[in-house]
């Protein structure tokens, strides 16, 4: 906890199951988590969510997807909110490891002048994707220090290349 700063910043994480995008949400309040708009349409569930302040995308069309991020994820960090990327886009198996960064973390937190925040967790050894079964266990999550910088690219890059990297060694 350490690494979490009391400013607003990118939450960065990896994404295999439920559990994380209900856990991350409680690290730095008020946190707005980009999502896609799928989600809101649950009754009762995506209802309630849409409280939050969620930054809601279309996955199919990328460029506009990016463009609502940076838009409104930079008026939210202006507000004094954290913005939560799952920049895998999906989620992965546990055995599958860490999949591709798309780069609007980056392009957010730089815009912004920001920090990303790295996370890694392991919660899909547990918390099974598209089950309501869950195993029994102890989830790690590990909180990466801040990384700052200019260039999108490069701290999008670092964000992924610490993610994986702590990924091997949790799992």
């Amino acid at each position: 906890m350490d690494n979490i700063p009391n400013y607003p910043f990118v939450m960065v994480s990896n994404h295999q199951s439920p559990w994380e995008s209900f856990f991350l949400q409680t690290l730095f309040l008020p946190t707005s988590s980009v999502m896609k708009k799928e989600i809101l349409i649950i009754p009762f569930f995506g209802w309630a969510i849409s409280r939050l302040k969620p930054i809601s995308i279309n996955r199919k069309l990328k460029v506009e997807s990016m463009k609502k991020v940076v838009q409104i994820g930079g008026k939210r960090i202006r507000s004094g909110y954290a913005v939560l990327v799952f920049p895998e886009g999906t989620r992965n198996k546990p055995n599958e490891g860490i999949g591709k960064f798309g780069n609007s973390c980056g392009v957010l937190a730089s815009n912004e002048s920001v920090p990303i925040i790295p996370i890694c967790h392991n919660s899909g050894k547990y918390w099974i994707n598209k089950s309501f079964n869950k195993k029994r266990g102890d989830i790690d999550v590990i909180i990466g220090k801040p990384i700052l910088g200019t260039d999108p690219k490069t701290i999008t890059g670092e964000a992924y290349s610490w993610i994986s990297k702590t990924y091997t060694q949790i799992c």
